[in-house]
Formats: structure tokens, sequence, C-alpha cells
């Protein structure tokens, strides 16, 4: 899990959060890990992550089965072609049967696939390669939204740029 931060962290523009006790965050985000764009340093207003790193069950979200010790998921946003390409299905049209609390597998999301979210368990050998180089292009995307809508010298106030998304995030 430290490896995946520590790359994200290399991305230019990019702000990790990890929620703590006594922040100003809900305790169930305590521990979990959060991928932002914001060329100011600061916690973005009104915008999503564009990947998030998840330490346990979320009360909809069970299947990936995060509760016992040592088990976390790494989520990202992609875009339909590359969803396509790394599942073999549409966002909106999943129906193949896939075993969810799998490790070191590249699959949909259980909750999210339908809006262009993949996952991995407990990244290994066989992903974590390709982990990081989703995490840099949705990295990448990020950073034109946020230039698209505040243009090249904007120094960090972003708007909202992500869709159906909860709050708390993957």
């Amino acid at each position: 899990m430290e490896q995946i931060i520590a790359a994200v962290r290399g991305f230019d523009g990019a702000l990790v959060v990890i929620p703590e006790p006594g922040g100003d965050f809900p305790e169930m985000a305590w521990g979990d890990a959060f991928f932002y764009y914001a060329p100011d340093g600061q916690m973005p207003q009104n915008v999503q992550p564009y990947g998030t790193i998840t330490t346990k069950n979320y009360p909809d979200d069970t299947t990936c089965d995060l509760d016992p010790p040592g088990r976390w998921r790494v989520n990202i946003r992609v875009d339909r072609v590359t969803f396509r390409a790394l599942t073999g299905e549409e966002p909106q049209s999943l129906t193949r049967p896939r075993d969810y609390a799998a490790a070191d597998s590249l699959l949909p999301h259980p909750v999210y696939g339908a809006i262009g979210w993949i996952c991995v368990v407990n990244p290994g050998e066989r992903t974590a390669d390709t982990l990081v180089r989703l995490l840099r292009s949705a990295h990448d995307a990020a950073r034109t939204r946020h230039t698209r809508r505040h243009g090249p010298a904007a120094d960090g106030a972003v708007g909202d740029d992500e869709v159906g998304h909860r709050s708390s995030a993957p």
C-alpha cells in the first residue's frame, strides 16, 4: 500500500489525503487514502478523487472482504476504452460473474464499476505496475479537467468534475 501511495505522491500536482482520528473526516474513512489533482496542495472542494485505497468494508461495499487484517483495495476511475480493455465489458453492461475477493486481480469495482471504476484487492506482482500506470493516467485526466475548467495558470480552485460518486469514494 505504501508503494502505491508513494508513486501517487510523485505525480506533479498530486495530493494524497489519508484521514486520521481527530480530523474532519468521518471515522469510516480513517486509514483510507484519497488521490486528487490539487496543484495548490489544498484539499479540493466539490471534486471526487480519481483514485482511492480502501482498508475496510463499507456498509454498501462488502464483497471484497476487506475487514480481515492485511486486506485493502485500490480503486481507480478509468475511461470507457480502458475499462473495456481491462474487463472485456462496458461499464454499464457488467454481467460476468466475478470473485471480488480475489487478490491481485484487476476487476470492475463491485459498487462503482457501472460508472467506470476498476479495483484490485491486495495488488501484487501481476497488477502493481498496471495500477501505477492507471493511476498516472487518471491523474493526468484529472489535471486535464482542471485545466479545461480553470485555465493553465490556475492555482488550485477546482470545480465539480466528477459525477455519480458518493462523498466517501470507493
